[in-house]
This record gives C-alpha cells, structure tokens and sequence, in this order.
C-alpha cells in the first residue's frame, strides 16, 4: 500500500497548501490497520478500524502544535507521529485528531500574523472579526468540537496542546492546566510525569486558549505544553522533547506501562494569583529582557508601572512567567504565580 504524501510529510504537505481532491482526502495506512480523513489544511484525523488487542476505540486524543507559528519543535514531532501511524511503526489504539495549527504564520516564521491565536478560542475570534487569525480560531474550534461530539459516550478524552516559550524558563519543560471549576485529575499529572515535566501551572480564571475551549466546551482532560525554546524550522535538537514525544505515543498507542515503569515525583505547582496587563504604549516592564519564566521575587519588588497603574509583589514570593512588555495594549504582559506543590499533590483525584 502506497502511502499518500500527505501521510509521509504531513508538515511539508500542509505548508504547502495542497488541497487533495475528493476522491483522495481519506483511505486506509498502516497496512489497512487505520482509516485516515484530511478535514482541512494542517488537520487530519485517524481511527483504527477494527478492535484487536490493545485497541481502544472508547478513546479521543487531539494533538495539536503550531498555534504559535514559530514554535516549531513540536510541530515536526507531530509530523512524525503522524508519518508513524502511516506506516505501521506506531501503532494507534484510539481515535486521534491531528491539527497544525497557525500554518500562514509557520511560513512567516512568525508567533501570528496579527493577533494571537491562542487567545482567540471559546468564541472570542468573534470579537476580532478582521484579524487575520479569527477564520482559523472559528475552524479549529469547529472541528474539534465535531471530533469530541463523535466521541464514545464514556470514552476518555485527551487534549494536548504543545508549544515552546519565547525565553528560557528555570523549568525548561512546563505546563499549564486550564481553570475549568472541575477536580484536578491525578491521570494528567502522572501523565506529565512520565512526560518528564518538571512544573504545572495551574490556572485559576477562564481563558481563551485552545486547551481551555477543549477542557471546558469539549469535556476533555486538556493541557498546554512549553517544551522549550523558539528556534527555526530544522534547528531543533528532538532528544530534548523525547520525554514529550514518548509519552504522547504512549497515550495514543495505549501502553499503560510507560507510565507504570517511570514512577519518579509528581511536578511541582504554581497557582496564577494576579496577572500583570499592559495598559497603554507607556507601559514599563521593570525586569531584565531575558529574565527566565518562574523567576522569583520578594515581597514589595515593584515589577510594572504603566502611568498610574503598578504591581508589587504582595506575597512572601512570587514568580513571573510569561513576561512579555511587546503585547498590545490591554492584553496580559506576564502572570505571577506562588508555590502550591503539597495542597495541589493531596487534593488529586
């Protein structure tokens, strides 16, 4: 069985642009093994088509990179695991949607064109009507929604968003977990374990990420990965993620002793307790430019100051990730987050 180019660079593919044709946009890989469906540029859908050993077909797993164009390591690991699955050298074992996510800022080498997409989700891209992003942010949250809405009833349901960060972080490999009033999942913890994350983050207000429309409209167990640094296309060392890259395999091929095996701590945990907001073009971020994300600073250190607006430090310590004095006015130009390892750790579910 011949497998479609799509299938063998799924990436080179939908940078391209290449439309298949009708009769083209879906067949059998995998040795007849997984049926495949191409539903829009940069996003594709697999299922096995049959049950065997191993298979769980109760399972939805959406993976998704490039929300962010630039970032781009995990864009080519999920073109792997979609060339993988094609020919038969990772098995699937659950239904699985695929989506590239930002491809006209991926060819820019750009974060977005004009407005981020990972703040345009849960129907805000309706709010940006002329932004070059918001068809994109309508598309993927339509499609995602027909792919968790066809779900088994009961089936568990995955979201993992992967991204790298703009600066260098003390925990080089971290996630965020949307705010959604639901208990904290002990599943998605070990699973950032075995993924070798060392720190979460833990939302604590709605947002309009992909990962919070998913964990909120969709029902799924969602999380946003930062993986490491933005770099180019081809410059990236992959043996850095390899901890990512195996657990997600692991998930989407159902191989519950990947993460029996590991064992290892649970991630630390850091709560949002305030966020900094850039008010005006007048805005002072008052941090070094390559300040790492989960810095710590102590109490009364003033960090902004925008006209009469300021943000000091309230608590004994508290870290900032994301810093960031480049947004537009009236979006967020950092997050300030405390410690909760041990309250977090004894309440999981």
């Amino acid at each position: 069985m011949t497998m479609p180019a799509m299938l063998d660079d799924f990436l080179a593919f939908s940078l391209a642009g290449s439309r298949p044709s009708a009769d083209a946009a879906s067949g059998l890989c995998a040795n007849g093994a997984v049926r495949w469906q191409w539903l829009d540029h940069g996003v594709m859908q697999f299922e096995p088509c049959a049950s065997h050993d191993g298979v769980d077909r109760q399972s939805s797993v959406l993976a998704s990179a490039g929300i962010h164009g630039d970032e781009t390591a995990p864009i080519e690991l999920l073109s792997f695991v979609a060339r993988d699955i094609a020919n038969s050298t990772l098995p699937l074992a659950c239904r699985l949607f695929v989506v590239l996510g930002n491809l006209d800022a991926m060819r820019a080498g750009r974060r977005y064109l004009d407005d981020d997409l990972n703040r345009l989700f849960s129907g805000r891209h309706l709010q940006l009507p002329q932004s070059h992003e918001a068809p994109r942010a309508a598309t993927l949250e339509r499609l995602a929604g027909q792919f968790f809405a066809a779900a088994p009833a009961g089936g568990a349901r995955w979201h993992i968003d992967m991204h790298t960060a703009i600066r260098a972080s003390m925990f080089e490999q971290f996630a965020l977990l949307p705010h959604t009033g639901a208990p904290l999942s002990r599943e998605m913890f070990e699973w950032l374990r075995d993924a070798r994350i060392a720190a979460v983050l833990l939302h604590t207000t709605k947002a309009s990420t992909f990962s919070h429309y998913s964990a909120e409209t969709c029902g799924a167990l969602a999380c946003t990965l930062e993986l490491g640094k933005v770099r180019p296309f081809g410059k990236n060392d992959l043996a850095r993620f390899a901890g990512a890259d195996e657990a997600l395999r692991a998930l989407i091929g159902r191989r519950p002793e990947h993460g029996a095996t590991r064992g290892g701590e649970l991630p630390r945990v850091f709560t949002v307790i305030d966020q900094i907001t850039k008010q005006s073009d007048a805005f002072e971020l008052l941090l070094a430019a390559d300040v790492a994300n989960f810095t710590p600073f102590p109490k009364d250190t003033l960090l902004a100051r925008d006209g009469d607006y300021r943000y000091t430090v309230r608590h004994d310590e508290e870290r900032i990730v994301f810093p960031n004095p480049t947004v537009k006015p009236g979006l967020r130009a950092g997050l300030l987050v405390v410690e909760t390892t041990g309250e977090t750790h004894a309440a999981l579910s």
